[in-house]
């Protein structure tokens, strides 16, 4: 039996409207922050650079925010934009340089953005699907992470196979674990500040990420039971309502549902790690914005400065743009992509 149509992909602008509808005033986020007695926190000095490479995927996952796949291949960062960004590390000295996508890695130039990042005493990232690191075409790229330094944020939303199989794909958890496997191999997870390995977890629909210290132990037994690999860290995020995952929602007629647990589950304890207060999220266009997921919506810095031209100064203490997407990470513990912003 043919499969029915997916219906067409929600515009940014659609996506906004229909997260203004769900929560409406008095409900909205910054409407809530000023009924609850808290003001709209500013920007404070940067630390992390985050540059989207690109839509550009390997795989298809139900619950990507970004709405990455092998069909993105137009979106890549241009050249002209990658070379701002180089020169950019110099000027605005961040502490940590945030290589995601899609897959980073598919990116033709990601390797020269590891080795500008390492040559400025930056911090490097690579948020990693993992299965990409198996491609044929990239078998030499773990050995140069390790090299390099980087630290590996992995996508593994599960321990166990069904689960993760569930939201990323018949056979993923099976090539994640040959990944991990890879990884491990090359002193990855094995407790070494150089090669750190962090797995990020997200929930099955609409629950909330809860991670506790008990459940990073499970994570580790399960895993070292099922596989016998390791990592070093496990952080959460909460599924965003934005792109895929907002339109699945949509289709079972869950947005409403969803955004009114994520307002009432909001944590003010979560505001303080907001990653939108010390990150920049550059485009594949280069234009800027506070987070990843305003970039997703389209919802760029006021001023409209690109990575060309902005000035670290420029950032500090400014107004962030805000949504009602900002509820999830802003619940229960907080989400963002270090994990909980709260205790």
């Amino acid at each position: 039996m043919t499969p029915p149509p997916r219906p067409p992909a929600l515009s940014p602008l659609e996506q906004v409207q229909l997260l203004e509808a769900a929560l409406p005033e008095p409900q909205g986020f910054v409407a809530g922050l000023a009924r609850r007695g808290h003001p709209p926190p500013l920007r404070s000095p940067l630390r992390v650079l985050q540059l989207n490479l690109g839509k550009l995927c390997n795989m298809h996952c139900s619950h990507c925010h970004v709405d990455a796949g092998p069909h993105q291949g137009h979106t890549l960062m241009a050249d002209a934009v990658v070379d701002a960004c180089i020169a950019a590390m110099a000027r605005l000295q961040p502490a940590v340089l945030d290589l995601t996508g899609g897959a980073p890695e598919l990116h033709p130039r990601f390797r020269e953005l590891v080795l500008a990042g390492r040559r400025q005493g930056c911090q490097v990232i690579d948020r990693c699907n993992l299965t990409v690191l198996l491609l044929p075409a990239l078998q030499n790229l773990a050995p140069f992470l390790a090299e390099q330094q980087v630290e590996i944020v992995a996508s593994l939303p599960q321990p166990e196979a069904e689960a993760t199989d569930g939201q990323r794909g018949e056979g993923t958890w099976g090539a994640s674990i040959q990944a991990l496997r890879l990884l491990n191999r090359l002193g990855y997870g094995q407790g070494d500040p150089t090669r750190p390995l962090t797995l990020m977890s997200n929930p099955e629909g609409t629950r909330l990420q809860q991670l506790t210290a008990c459940d990073a132990q499970r994570w580790a037994e399960r895993l070292r039971e099922l596989a016998g690999v390791q990592f070093d860290r496990l952080i959460g995020l909460n599924n965003m309502p934005i792109a895929r995952f907002l339109q699945q929602l949509q289709g079972d007629g869950h947005v409403n549902c969803y955004l009114a647990l994520l307002e009432r589950a909001f944590n003010p304890s979560a505001l303080d790690g907001l990653m939108c207060r010390d990150t920049l999220s550059v485009a594949p266009d280069g234009r800027l914005y506070d987070c990843d997921f305003n970039q997703m919506l389209e919802i760029p810095l006021a001023d409209g400065t690109s990575i060309a031209t902005i000035q670290r100064e420029q950032l500090e203490a400014r107004a962030i743009r805000w949504g009602n997407h900002c509820y999830g990470c802003t619940a229960g513990q907080g989400s963002s992509c270090s994990g909980a912003t709260a205790a």
